[in-house]
């Protein structure tokens, strides 16, 4: 196609359109796990009679939804019915080993505040009070909490492998959310005792998921606000793990400090969150994650994995340097030592 006053092609306008409706496709996702759909076809193919009869749904309305599902490649309609795809039944089902539904349904309780983007935008205010987000309702909280301990399951086991914590016997968990990451690394090293630090109503559900974890003897959960709590001394690792994103360039700079002073000599820092390239514009996912903080928390955001380097140095810390998770993980590593003089 070319332009009316040009000789010159105009651009292919399908990835605007197909832009524009992406959140058809995600809606469709929440709706299924909201109508345990996935769970239902677990036990083996249903037809749509016996779909809506136990979703409690209409069955033409349940056609149309299991329709999109099928051509979003979530289920597959075979002669004896409808079954789960092999990527929904790896990960849509509950109590399966990498069920990422509390994650995707803390997803669904993000989608009306991304409704207020505009606004937030104007106002340079998030759309709902902070402590509706790390709070607010219980159930809310709930999937926020699951849901960062089902992410990080997978990531956890990926930063074991990257971060070497085979000499220290204290690792000091800032912002630790549910405690998996202190969890599993304590799991990897054995003599390793760990401190999780999260706010109080946080932390008792990280309680009982480190308990369930079979590490509550090697993990103590610290209930408390990284913003106004001491730090315990004597650590020999602090991890500070998806904090980073929530706060502003100065706290960021300042939980820096305060974790460097409670290393001990040669301790590990190891800062672990969604990082952008420098200059803050690429890649795509980490500058939307930015707007998604910006509407969740008052200072929200994200920042550049070699502004943090540099933030380290500053303190005194030696041997920094970048480490990225493996694709399609968008988490980055900013790691160093403490100087010894």
């Amino acid at each position: 196609m070319k332009s009316a006053d040009s000789n010159k092609p105009i651009p292919d306008s399908t990835p605007l359109m197909e832009l524009s409706t992406a959140y058809w496709g995600s809606q469709a996702l929440f709706t299924a796990i909201r109508l345990r759909l996935f769970e239902y076809l677990s036990k083996g193919p249903q037809r749509i009679d016996s779909l809506a009869l136990l979703m409690a749904t209409h069955p033409r309305s349940t056609r149309l939804l299991v329709n999109a599902c099928s051509a979003l490649g979530l289920i597959s309609e075979e002669p004896d019915g409808f079954r789960n795809s092999e990527l929904s039944q790896t990960y849509l089902v509950p109590g399966t080993d990498f069920y990422l539904g509390n994650s995707i349904r803390y997803s669904d309780d993000l989608f009306e505040i991304w409704a207020q983007l505009e606004a937030s935008v104007k106002s340079a205010k998030p759309s709902i009070p902070p402590e509706t987000y790390l709070g607010g309702k219980a159930s809310n909280t709930e999937h926020f909490v699951y849901g960062m301990h089902n992410r990080a399951l997978a990531i956890g086991g990926v930063l074991t492998n990257l971060v070497d914590l085979s000499e220290c016997r204290q690792l000091l968990d800032i912002g630790a959310g549910p405690g998996t990451f202190s969890g599993l690394f304590v799991q990897r090293y054995p003599h390793l005792r760990a401190i999780a630090l999260d706010l109080p109503d946080i932390a008792a559900i990280g309680k009982k998921i480190i308990k369930s974890m079979g590490v509550d003897a090697n993990v103590d959960t610290l209930p408390g606000d990284y913003m106004t709590t001491d730090f315990p001394d004597n650590n020999d690792a602090v991890l500070i793990s998806g904090v980073f994103h929530r706060e502003s360039e100065l706290t960021c700079q300042d939980l820096v400090k305060r974790a460097v002073i409670s290393l001990t000599s040669n301790g590990i820092l190891a800062i672990v969150d969604v990082f952008t390239d420098k200059g803050n514009t690429s890649p795509l996912f980490p500058t939307l994650f930015g707007l998604n903080m910006m509407l969740t928390a008052e200072n929200g955001g994200v920042h550049a994995d070699v502004d943090v380097e540099n933030w380290m140095a500053a303190e005194g810390m030696i041997g920094t340097k970048i480490i990225p998770f493996p694709s399609p993980m968008p988490h980055r590593i900013v790691i160093g030592r403490k100087n010894n003089n």
